[in-house]
């Protein structure tokens, strides 16, 4: 019973590591190439999102690259904000390999 409450946790923490798949103009252009762009926690590391990737979609991943997004200042009624630090992940996949993330999971 004990392998099974960590299995669960194993793969809870790979929905955690990828938390959507970004969708812009450019992602989507993108994803023709065979690549998919996911936001991720900030402290997700790239072997984490690969094993992530490969295990929730059941795709072969080739390389991962990430980018650290640091937030804006921004006024809103006089009042100075901050928009938060954001990560997004880059994951380029293996020829013939798709992944539809216009769909759900």
């Amino acid at each position: 019973m004990k392998k099974n409450v960590k299995a669960n946790n194993v793969v809870a923490s790979m929905y955690d590591t990828l938390v959507r798949p970004v969708i812009t103009e450019k992602s989507m252009l993108a994803s023709e190439a065979g690549k998919i762009v996911f936001r991720v926690p900030l402290d997700a590391s790239k072997e984490a999102i690969k094993a992530a990737v490969e295990a929730i979609f059941s795709v072969k991943v080739v390389k991962v690259n990430t980018i650290r997004q640091f937030g804006k200042v921004k006024r809103f009624r006089g009042y100075e904000g901050r928009r938060s630090d954001y990560k997004k992940a880059l994951v380029t996949l293996a020829e013939g390999q798709n992944i539809d993330v216009t769909t759900g999971i």
